[in-house]
């Protein structure tokens, strides 16, 4: 039933607006404490040689609010500056994965076994049969449902501070569910572990570093830390501007270039074993791109955010512009997947990388 419910416009409609006096409180707030101060200096080397990289909106939900990245001259970090309070992360994460996204989202992810599957392949060289991995940000597990096929006689838990981890344990995607967040909780994980992984996973994080230490204090000696992130040198970057998907403001609040990453990797105590650009490569850039143009074109479908229900025109309007879009969407489809996935990294346009390291 709860599936019908959710397919049913009707209902959805009703959703929408159970939720909108409480987005119109907070809007009528304010938006100003959704951000703080801005910095002065790099987060990652402390330099204050920081310059705008990105200005852009939220061009997934459409909430308000404008977002600035800021680019380190010194060590290439990129940064949401001012970044989001905890406030304004409630605010911009509410009905993305959960609520009135959690069908989407769970559909999204769920249909992805090819590249979870590869994920978990990635470990074989390095630890072909490992007891114990633990996924930091596991959302709904869905990773860890198709990793089993890879590794069968592995136990895999999952951690993450939403209730999405919850589901990931009653629908027997984790062993065990971990509630909460990685620095809180590693002293009572501390060495468990033969594998922790990160999968997209530390650009949402406030403080990279500090998840970093305590994903080493997890991983026992000699086991493995598994991190995929973004890619901030992809030429895709800067050829599609605003419209590169993996800029997703407001959520990434860090982007780290690879030699920024390897470097903290060694200064804390472990030895990147393997780095891994057309591996990780998800072939979505161009896609993605015309998608979300469209979108920002298009009169907005209806959010709680919005003070009212989109007229009969407007959704007209709406269907009318996607409808024409379809064949850009079609053809940024197959360059996508077809022209230039085998070309990628050759071309340097690898959305993401990849580091295994081992704890020494």
């Amino acid at each position: 039933m709860r599936d019908a419910r959710q397919h049913d416009p009707g209902d959805k409609a009703a959703r929408v607006a159970a939720r909108r006096p409480a987005y119109r409180a907070d809007l009528d707030a304010g938006t100003d404490r959704f951000l703080a101060p801005r910095r002065t200096t790099c987060p990652w080397c402390a330099s204050t040689r920081l310059a705008p990289r990105l200005h852009t909106t939220d061009l997934l939900q459409h909430k308000p609010g404008r977002f600035t990245l800021d680019r380190c001259a010194d060590c290439g970090h990129i940064f949401q500056n001012p970044r989001l309070t905890a406030e304004g992360l409630e605010f911009y994460y509410r009905d993305f994965y959960d609520g009135l996204g959690e069908q989407r989202m769970s559909g999204t992810f769920g249909g992805r076994g090819a590249m979870y599957r590869g994920r978990a392949e990635a470990m074989l060289p390095y630890d072909p049969a490992p007891k114990t991995w633990l996924d930091v940000g596991t959302g709904h597990g869905h990773f860890c449902a198709a990793a089993r096929t890879v590794l069968p006689d592995t136990s895999f838990d999952g951690l993450d501070f939403t209730d999405g981890v919850d589901i990931a344990a009653r629908e027997g995607r984790v062993d065990h569910a971990h509630r909460g967040t990685l620095p809180d909780l590693a002293p009572e994980l501390a060495a468990r572990y033969d594998v922790v992984s990160m999968f997209h996973y530390l650009e949402h994080s406030t403080d990279p570093d500090r998840e970093l230490r305590a994903a080493r204090q997890v991983v026992r000696p000699g086991g493995h830390l598994l991190v995929e992130v973004p890619d901030p040198e992809s030429r895709y970057a800067r050829l599609l501007g605003r419209w590169w998907l993996p800029w997703l403001q407001p959520q990434h609040l860090h982007l780290m270039p690879v030699a920024n990453l390897r470097r903290r990797l060694t200064d804390l105590g472990f030895t990147v074993v393997a780095e891994q650009h057309a591996e990780p490569h998800d072939p979505v850039d161009l896609l993605a791109a015309v998608w979300l143009a469209l979108d920002h074109t298009a009169p907005r479908e209806d959010a709680p955010w919005l003070p009212e229900p989109p007229g009969p025109l407007r959704r007209a309007a709406r269907t009318a512009l996607l409808l024409a879009g379809v064949p850009a969407l079609l053809t940024a489809t197959l360059l996508d997947r077809l022209a230039l996935r085998p070309l990628s990294h050759r071309l340097g346009l690898s959305n993401a990388y990849r580091l295994v390291a081992r704890r020494d």
